[in-house]
């Protein structure tokens, strides 16, 4: 049997990309206030999914304050079916 995806096995990377799947974008703040985590871990989490190419993050500046917007890309698309299908199968296809 394959192994879950570690990356996605975290509870709050699992949240930000199963959130970013339905929707086109979202920002920091939609994402902080959904998944109930702190800034600075939502942060590392984001860091962590960029860094693996699951999501593509645009950083820009709105008026004077700063803007993080998230995106999941079709690699994270893919990395997530992959996840459910890895997860199915330890569930015995029972849902």
């Amino acid at each position: 049997m394959k192994e879950l995806n570690p990356l996605l096995h975290s509870q709050l990377r699992l949240a930000i990309i199963s959130l970013l799947l339905s929707v086109e974008e979202a920002d920091f703040n939609y994402l902080k206030e959904q998944s109930g985590a702190t800034a600075g871990n939502l942060s590392v989490q984001i860091d962590k999914l960029s860094e693996a190419g699951y999501i593509e993050v645009r950083k820009e500046i709105v008026g004077k304050k700063p803007r993080t917007t998230c995106r999941i890309t079709e690699q994270g698309r893919e990395a997530l079916n992959e996840y459910v299908t890895v997860l199915k199968e330890y569930l015995g296809h029972n849902f």
